[in-house]
């Protein structure tokens, strides 16, 4: 009898470990510095099969950007509960986040540093994303104005304007708690929550910060 021929992978197990592979690769040595006979080594094939599947590194690393971004966005939406009060919903969407980063740190390298260092098409892509986070985040805390005041007295601009310096704030502290040993999910989650829910609050309660009035002969 002749030999039983090995079972062939089907193609998206195989475009999911060559996925991996670069994501871990890009993650850890960087977009220029990795090299696609790395990644086929890493992910357990030949060169050529890389180039059939994808037919650029560029076009592979934008594939990592495209599937890394859209597993966060999904984790940070599944990670809230629609209903919970404004500090719950907030809570639990830096937890998600956070947890996510730090579950996948190659795959937050490959958005937060290497994407964005890189020019375009592959900056582009990560905006996409955070654009979509952003919008999000201003949707929660848009509801929780809403939930505060029957007429809300935050004007839209100041609500993006919040979303957007919360989300600056949870991409850098996800950075830095990566490359901090010991810092937990939970940890930065809270720590950027003790920083921001106290403002929000006072917001949503009608008590914005306001600057001091300039004294006489002063500009």
């Amino acid at each position: 009898m002749g030999a039983v021929k090995s079972k062939r992978m089907p193609r998206a197990v195989r475009e999911q470990q060559m996925m991996d592979a670069a994501v871990r690769t890009f993650g850890q040595r960087g977009y220029r510095a990795a090299s696609m006979d790395e990644i086929a080594e890493l992910a357990g094939v030949s060169k050529p099969l890389v180039y059939l599947y994808l037919n650029s590194k560029e076009e592979l690393f934008t594939a990592c950007i495209q599937r890394e971004a859209k597993a966060l966005v999904a984790a940070v939406r599944s990670g809230v509960e629609p209903g919970l009060p404004a500090d719950r919903q907030l809570w639990a969407g830096l937890r998600a986040f956070f947890t996510h980063t730090a579950q996948n740190p190659d795959g937050w390298a490959v958005l937060h540093r290497q994407a964005r260092t890189h020019g375009e098409p592959f900056a582009t892509e990560v905006m996409v994303m955070r654009d979509e986070i952003v919008a999000f985040v201003t949707g929660l805390i848009g509801a929780a104005a809403r939930e505060a005041h029957r007429d809300p007295a935050l004007p839209d601009r100041d609500v993006a304007g919040l979303a957007q310096a919360l989300v600056g704030a949870a991409e850098s502290l996800a950075g830095w708690a990566n490359d901090t040993p010991g810092v937990s999910a939970k940890e930065a989650a809270a720590t950027l929550m003790n920083f921001a829910w106290a403002g929000l609050e006072n917001l949503m309660q009608g008590r914005p910060w306001l600057p001091p009035s300039q004294s006489a002969g002063q500009r």
